[in-house]
């Protein structure tokens, strides 16, 4: 039986060891999507197609 050591828990998803960490920018294109409540919904479709390019840069960035 293993017995948990005290402490934070994990990290979801331990830290790239080539130091690329895509969270950030993840959480920046994320954060863009917010602005959209109050923007007239012609605006939205573009709004989503650069948060899709930056999680689509963001992802790459993670795997590269």
């Amino acid at each position: 039986m293993t017995v948990p050591l005290p402490g934070p828990p994990a990290s979801p998803r331990p830290a790239d060891p080539r130091g690329v960490d895509p969270r950030p920018a993840v959480e920046a294109a994320l954060a863009a999507l917010d602005e959209l409540a109050g923007r007239p919904p012609a605006e939205h479709v573009e709004a989503f197609e650069r948060v899709h390019a930056a999680l689509g840069d963001a992802l790459a960035a993670g795997s590269a």
